[in-house]
């Protein structure tokens, strides 16, 4: 025989945690990762614009330095294969003006290794003597700054990242600049490419913080983002999950409410006629069967009990609210309760005060302060403290009235169990009793709660809405 099994739940607090941490991981990744190239990649190109704006500025100094005519630029003679006195320029000046220029790009801060390259691609100068006469080792890069004039920049990750570090004249330790600066005359024909290796520490050391900074406000940010979701929907669960339970709850009461009314309407007249037929034959035959016939009595009017409970429950509270004086509806109470109190033994802790009036129902109110005292004096047979106290909270408009027993108190499971309906650990019992006072407390805006320890007794705490002029 195939049996079916249930699908499980969704879970939707589960699945929301799994899904939307690996989203955040995945969109904070994404965004730092794009954040951390932008940011490399404009410190760069901020990087090398500088170096081209200083490079150029030299050279417009040296040709003013120089006493060059005017409309002459530097980069127009930097090839040694020019002729200077062609266009009016000595050769001590060219040669002062080309070793003090190549002086200035030799200090330049942080560089590994400069070329200078004529329109050809030939080496016209270097720091690296070897590459004088040469070719570029990075010729696609040089004919894209010599088609663009424009500077070109790229970065390495040494070592060996790239074949011109075997002629730098340092190696360098992690990132290394690559820029083509090139240089025009008057017209913007392009005259010579100068090609700068750099290792720029200061600016490695800034991008490094910044990404540090940076990463670590992702990660703040995708966690703060993470933490508030996760927050809002595990509440939002909480509260689903409390429906649910509520309306499996409600349905379950309806359900056996429409049961037990039928029961109790089916109940109610046989259990008359009973009774009416049991204290008409005490009556009339006092005798040996008078012990039964008042066995019969009792055990009707605990059948009789049942059903009105049972009605009780099952159908809505009827009642407008209204301010009632708590402490004459406790009193009232307790003095119907006072055999059962006297016949067990039980010592009552409670000095009569005065109290704001509650939001309730004179008649619904009774029928809760007897269920509570009810429990208590059941709990406690063979004697014991029934403690009474009232605290009233005047800033929230609030009376809470605690009743304590020393009786025999509840498990764990007991008291999960307590607001169950038909649920009860007394012999006898309905297990109606708890049930109406949450269902009445609750219509009013009040709350009940129970602290309960096996054998150390048990504390029901009722809290109901003060009216505002006491």
């Amino acid at each position: 025989m195939k049996m079916l099994l249930a699908a499980k739940p969704f879970n939707l607090f589960r699945w929301f945690s799994l899904v939307s941490l690996v989203i955040i991981l995945a969109v904070a990744i994404l965004l730092g990762s794009a954040a951390t190239r932008f940011l490399m990649s404009e410190s760069i190109d901020r990087d090398a614009m500088l170096s081209a704006q200083f490079i150029k500025s030299i050279a417009d100094v040296e040709v003013i330095h120089g006493n060059f005519s005017p409309g002459l630029t530097l980069g127009e003679f930097l090839d040694k294969r020019v002729d200077g006195d062609r266009l009016g320029v000595s050769h001590e000046q060219l040669a002062k003006s080309h070793e003090e220029f190549f002086d200035h790009i030799v200090r330049l801060p942080d560089v590994l290794l400069a070329n200078v390259y004529a329109p050809d691609g030939i080496v016209i100068w270097s720091t690296n003597p070897k590459l004088i006469g040469g070719r570029s080792l990075e010729k696609a890069k040089l004919e894209e700054a010599m088609r663009s004039r424009d500077t070109v920049t790229m970065e390495h990750f040494g070592p060996d990242a790239c074949p011109a570090e075997d002629y730098f004249m340092r190696s360098p330790d992690s990132l290394y600049l690559e820029s083509f600066i090139p240089l025009k005359d008057a017209n913007g024909n392009l005259m010579s490419v100068i090609e700068i290796y750099k290792e720029p520490v200061d600016l490695i050391a800034r991008m490094n913080r910044g990404l540090i900074l940076l990463w670590i406000a992702t990660a703040l940010g995708g966690a703060a983002i993470y933490l508030s979701l996760f927050w809002f929907v595990r509440r939002a669960s909480r509260l689903l999950d409390d429906q649910q339970r509520q309306l499996v709850e409600n349905e379950t009461l309806a359900l056996l409410g429409e049961m037990s009314t039928a029961v109790a309407h089916s109940l109610r007249n046989p259990l008359a006629s009973i009774r009416s037929s049991a204290e008409l034959a005490l009556e009339v035959d006092p005798g040996p069967l008078h012990k039964n016939l008042g066995d019969i009595i009792t055990q009707v009017d605990r059948m009789s009990k049942w059903v009105r409970e049972l009605l009780m429950s099952s159908r809505p509270l009827a009642g407008d609210q209204e301010p009632v004086n708590l402490t004459a509806a406790l009193e009232e109470t307790l003095a119907a309760y006072e055999p059962q109190i006297r016949h067990a033994g039980i010592q009552v802790d409670w000095t009569t005060r005065e109290a704001p009036r509650v939001v309730s129902h004179p008649v619904l109110l009774q029928q809760l302060l007897g269920s509570v005292l009810s429990n208590a004096i059941e709990a406690m047979p063979r004697g014991g403290r029934l403690a009474i106290c009232l605290e009233p909270d005047q800033r929230r408009q609030l009376l809470t009235l605690t009743i304590s027993d020393t009786g025999s108190g509840m498990t764990p499971a007991m008291l999960e169990m307590a607001f169950k309906p038909f649920h009860t650990t007394k012999r006898g019992g309905l297990g109606v009793g708890l049930v109406l006072v949450r269902k009445i407390i609750e219509r009013f805006g009040g709350a009940v709660s129970i602290d309960s320890r096996e054998n150390a007794g048990t504390k029901v705490h009722l809290t109901f809405r003060a009216t505002a002029g006491g």
